[in-house]
């Protein structure tokens, strides 16, 4: 099991827990929703698209240019809920979470765009 594996599994299980979660609509996630001002629509739309995310990370063990649009895919999302908590300036604890699957992601990216080159 090589890096690459292990940071895509990493992501996978974070964000299939996460977006699921999302998409279900757990009242942890509809308090979240509504501490960052969207509502539970919005982060259901956000919950499917980090499932989407998964898909891609998946299909990217055999096709890596589609794990690594799926990571990009991710990493704008994490962007998103950077930004989301700093307007709701909210501290390191709410902040963190993203930050770190953010780096996780890079370090993804990093990896499987090297091995396409």
């Amino acid at each position: 099991m090589n890096t690459t594996t292990v940071l895509a599994a990493l992501l996978v299980v974070a964000f299939a827990v996460l977006g699921t979660a999302k998409l279900a609509a757990l009242p942890a996630m509809r308090a979240k929703a509504a501490h960052v001002g969207y509502s539970v629509t919005a982060y259901r739309r956000i919950g499917l698209l980090e499932v989407l995310g998964v898909v891609g990370l998946l299909v990217g063990a055999s096709v890596p240019v589609i794990g690594a649009l799926g990571a990009a895919g991710l990493l704008m999302l994490l962007a998103g809920a950077v930004v989301a908590h700093l307007r709701n300036r909210d501290g390191i604890r709410e902040i963190a979470p993203a930050v770190v699957l953010g780096l996780v992601t890079v370090g993804y990216l990093v990896l499987v765009v090297g091995d396409l080159r």
